[in-house]
């Protein structure tokens, strides 16, 4: 169970309960300001990580081996998409968990990372094959 769904919106109404004990209204009016701050806070940060995204080709990441080494079980998928800055191509229905995204660089190696309930259970690198290097090389 996510606790966080619980404790969040009962602990912003313990702070303003405790703000209305100490300093009736002026106490609630700052600590109403607060909360604000922080939902604004958030949404900012979420609608910058969006934009960006935006910007970039569905599935892509700059080097794969470097965003495999970056990656921390638990994360969540807005983490993942701010360190990408692109979204992920999904490999999985819509609406089912877990949900599993594709991130692929311009060498062919991607990552397939698993999520479940919106934080990161597993991840998998993929690295092309190495190609023969005699066949590359002229010979003398």
């Amino acid at each position: 169970m996510n606790f966080s769904k619980i404790l969040i919106p009962v602990g912003v109404i313990v702070f303003v309960a405790g703000a209305w004990h100490q300093y009736k209204w002026p106490g609630v009016a700052v600590a109403t300001g607060a909360v604000v701050m922080w939902i604004l806070l958030h949404f900012t940060r979420m609608v910058t990580v969006l934009s960006r995204a935006s910007n970039r080709p569905v599935g892509h990441v700059d080097s794969a081996v470097m965003f495999n080494v970056k990656l921390r079980k638990g994360v969540n998928l807005m983490h993942v998409i701010a360190m990408t800055k692109s979204l992920g191509q999904r490999l999985s229905e819509e609406n089912k968990q877990p949900e599993i995204f594709k991130w692929t660089d311009s060498g062919d190696s991607f990552v397939i990372c698993t999520f479940k309930d919106g934080k990161l259970q597993s991840w998998d690198m993929t690295r092309p094959a190495p190609e023969d290097t005699e066949e590359s090389q002229p010979s003398s």
